[in-house]
């Protein structure tokens, strides 16, 4: 398992969305790295600190005074490794992938958007500031492959995949104009597998044993990813096992 050593130490780190089955096991997980003496956990409910490393607090995607609020309380403990682990595919009720045109439905367009990629948008708004100026840092966001456009063979899943792409497009801007003021930095997005967790779970029948990752599995080789990432890599889409995704 990755020991993060290409980021300068102590490490603090924020994971937005530790509620989830990636969140939480990406807050697990840097607990138990050496290196890491802090992880934000943001969620928009706060958690129950799993370790004395964990600081809790409450972040809201869909509101930006609760995202500045954050990134305010996280000024005091500056994070070299921000994760943006929340996301949005159904709400097991109203809300599901579409499968085709006549599914179309711009009340859960909009929503799939404004937690898929307005609330990522917002959280690079507030949080990039308060980047170390030097060293090493990664900001990171779940992604997906279907959010690749030269991928999509399938066709279907229109609202995830048009708010996923449109995710890989701002984390390609950010990560431009990250560039001119922290020149070590990368912005990420990390496709992390078919994860066995809530978001994944009505659509994991047809995904052979193999490729059906458990959280921490997947957690510990995204953390792989982000401790091999330079800021030649800033603005790609990378998959849990370091390959590039094409947009």
């Amino acid at each position: 398992m990755t020991e993060l050593r290409s980021f300068p130490q102590p490490l603090h780190a924020a994971v937005i969305g530790a509620a989830g089955g990636i969140g939480q096991a990406l807050v697990e997980a840097l607990c138990a790295l050496p290196a890491v003496v802090s992880v934000t956990a943001l969620a928009r409910r706060s958690i129950a600190p799993v370790h004395a490393k964990v600081i809790p607090g409450t972040i809201d995607l869909l509101e930006e005074p609760s995202i500045a609020a954050a990134a305010l309380a996280c000024s005091r403990h500056p994070p070299r490794l921000v994760v943006i682990a929340a996301g949005l595919l159904h709400d097991g009720k109203g809300l599901q992938p579409e499968k085709s045109l006549r599914d179309l439905d711009p009340g859960r367009l909009a929503r799939l958007i404004a937690v898929n990629t307005i609330g990522p948008a917002l959280v690079l708004k507030h949080f990039a500031p308060l980047l170390p100026r030097t060293g090493k840092s990664v900001i990171a966001a779940l992604s997906a492959r279907v959010g690749s456009i030269s991928d999509n063979r399938l066709g279907g899943w229109y609202g995830y995949r048009a708010s996923k792409a449109a995710l890989n497009q701002v984390l390609r801007t950010a990560s431009i104009e990250v560039s001119r003021r922290w020149r070590e930095a990368a912005v990420i997005g990390l496709h992390p597998g078919t994860v066995a967790t809530d978001l994944s779970e009505p659509f994991q029948g047809n995904v052979p044993a193999d490729k059906l990752f458990t959280p921490a599995y997947s957690a510990a080789r995204l953390l792989d990813v982000m401790d091999g990432a330079t800021a030649a890599d800033s603005g790609k889409l990378l998959a849990w096992d370091g390959t590039e995704i094409n947009p």
